[in-house]
């Protein structure tokens, strides 16, 4: 997979979030993939779609304010704005084996 390629699949993530498009996130991820946050470490493809897809219906939109691609990961920093106007800013390392996402470390910002 080319280094464009895998920035493309990135950005497809994150406006899947933004459009609620569940199918989209579904193809993107690996069977095995793990999700990592301090809430949440370790949770696997099942656990992450029960607890973190939810979420997608309080988000707004996103800003990709950081695209770095190093080996597999993709290192990206967003500003996102929150239906109730609230915006925050995280940075997530999305780590790929062949043409899927097998893992993401999610690191919390702050508000913004």
């Amino acid at each position: 997979m080319s280094d464009s390629q895998r920035l493309q699949r990135v950005r497809e993530i994150y406006a899947a979030y933004e459009n609620g498009e569940r199918e989209v996130v579904e193809r993107l991820l690996s069977d095995d993939y793990e999700f990592f946050s301090p809430p949440d470490p370790g949770i696997g493809r099942e656990l992450y779609f029960e607890r973190c897809w939810p979420v997608h219906e309080t988000i707004a939109s996103f800003e990709l304010v950081r695209l770095v691609e190093h080996g597999d990961e993709v290192v990206v920093t967003y500003e996102s704005a929150k239906t109730d106007g609230r915006r925050f800013r995280n940075t997530e390392i999305q780590t790929f084996a062949g043409e899927k996402i097998v893992k993401t470390e999610v690191y919390f910002g702050w508000d913004l």
